[in-house]
């Protein structure tokens, strides 16, 4: 069963990336526009979220025992998420935010974000370096 899926999941992934791969040469050689690459991008975007939530159900029901799991993970991104958001800050006077045409909510939804990815970033260099230091010892 587990080969089926994995067959079925490889060619999904080429279809995408020729999805991709084709959005990028019509907007190159000029047959699609600026709005047509975001319009695909926006699909391509739903298609991952679909793809997000029905992986995690999909494997609840194949081995409910990876449910801790996953909670835990949740858990985890939730704490680094808040973490982002109180370190996150509007650095923008009215003057700034006015020009840009924005709010000093979303200045630090923002930061938050860019705080998030650098955190997750600095987890994975972690992860990657723990992994090969006990590997080494192996």
């Amino acid at each position: 069963m587990k080969d089926n899926i994995a067959g079925i999941t490889k060619w999904i992934l080429y279809v995408l990336i020729a999805i991709v791969v084709l959005l990028g040469v019509l907007f190159y050689t000029g047959f699609l526009g600026s709005e047509g690459i975001i319009a695909g991008a926006k699909y391509m975007l739903y298609l991952g979220v679909v793809v997000m939530i029905i992986s995690p159900i999909y494997s609840f029901i194949t081995n409910p025992t990876n449910v801790v799991k996953l909670l835990i993970s949740l858990g985890l991104m939730v704490v680094v998420i808040v973490i982002g958001y109180s370190m996150a800050d509007n650095t923008f006077s009215e003057l700034e935010l006015e020009i840009l045409k924005t709010d000093a909510n979303t200045s630090k939804l923002v930061g938050m974000g860019l705080y998030v990815t650098y955190i997750a970033f600095g987890l994975t260099l972690l992860s990657a370096v723990y992994a090969s230091v006990i590997k080494a010892f192996k």
